[in-house]
């Protein structure tokens, strides 16, 4: 199977540290589709890129979780970037209503001309769409303002391919069985006619990538992750202060554990981690969450994870 690669490009909240960029993430599918898909763009995205094999002009779709400045503060610059990197591929942008005034204007304000075609999606609650290889469904959080969490659901693959039944049939290796697989029926040099179908195993389940914006009290959205392969949830705050989680709309590391548990996710990146924690804190939060659900890894910038 194709491996799915996320590389974190920004892993703090609100400002950047010494040690953290503020939010962003890339979904790599070069394998897949030949495109990299973003979610969230903050401030100096594109200076985090620089460090990393991805290429700006393979960005095509851009999923923003929320309008606040440390999610979307990089993407004048990133867009306007990829007109100098040979970009002509379109790009589209999903995000809350807003995105597009957002953009549109600071591109304008700046004289900033694309080489590109730039497209819009302002997604409300329960919005889906078919994309290239996936199923994308939105969910609103809950936050101070408009948030919305993004689950990418792969397409089910066609399931392997019967070698031992297509030799028993006379029909032995060779180019011949990739053509079997890729084509519903294929005619072979005798004249005979095999149907795919009966020489392949059960469909491959497709795998399926949650992303979480800024939200408070995530177990509301244990339907909505389940049974994800990944799910990268905010951890803004260890448990102890679960008080100011919630007064700000955040979500604490037991709390975020404790939907990934209930959800038999397999595993859980916890990202968007609040600067007041030194490396110690940090060690902490991990702690806190790996004792609720073991399969917790805390996100680090340029950290890379393959599904």
């Amino acid at each position: 199977m194709i491996v799915l690669n996320v590389t974190f490009l920004g892993t703090g909240a609100g400002l950047p540290s010494k040690y953290r960029n503020v939010s962003s993430i890339a979904l790599d599918l070069s394998q897949e589709i030949g495109e990299t898909w973003l979610f969230d763009c903050g401030e100096a995205t594109q200076h985090q890129i620089l460090h990393t094999s991805i290429k700006p002009r393979k960005i095509t779709k851009i999923f923003i979780t929320h309008m606040h400045g440390d999610h979307i503060f990089g993407l004048p610059g990133l867009l306007s970037s990829r007109s100098f990197q040979d970009g002509t591929t379109p790009v589209k942008i999903y995000g809350p209503i807003g995105i597009r005034s957002f953009v549109e204007n600071s591109l304008r304000l700046s004289s900033t001309n694309l080489s590109y075609r730039l497209s819009f999606i302002e997604v409300t609650d329960g919005y889906a769409e078919q994309l290239e290889g996936f199923n994308l469904k939105v969910k609103k959080l809950e936050h101070g303002i408009d948030s919305f969490g993004y689950r990418l659901t792969e397409h089910d693959r066609l399931g392997k391919l019967n070698v031992n039944q297509l030799k028993n049939d006379g029909i032995p290796p060779g180019p011949i069985y990739k053509v079997i697989k890729e084509q519903p029926t294929t005619k072979l040099d005798n004249g005979e006619v095999v149907n795919r179908d009966d020489y392949l195993g059960p469909p491959i389940k497709g795998r399926r990538i949650s992303v979480m914006g800024d939200t408070r009290n995530p177990y509301q959205f244990k339907d909505f992750v389940s049974n994800s392969d990944l799910l990268i949830h905010e951890a803004t705050f260890k448990h102890e202060d679960k008080e100011l989680a919630n007064r700000f709309y955040h979500s604490t590391t037991i709390e975020a554990a404790q939907l990934a548990k209930e959800s038999r996710v397999k595993q859980l990146i916890l990202t968007h981690l609040s600067a007041r924690y030194d490396k110690t804190g940090i060690d902490l939060l991990n702690d806190e969450a790996q004792a609720i659900f073991k399969s917790t890894t805390i996100a680090e910038d340029l950290l890379e994870i393959d599904i």
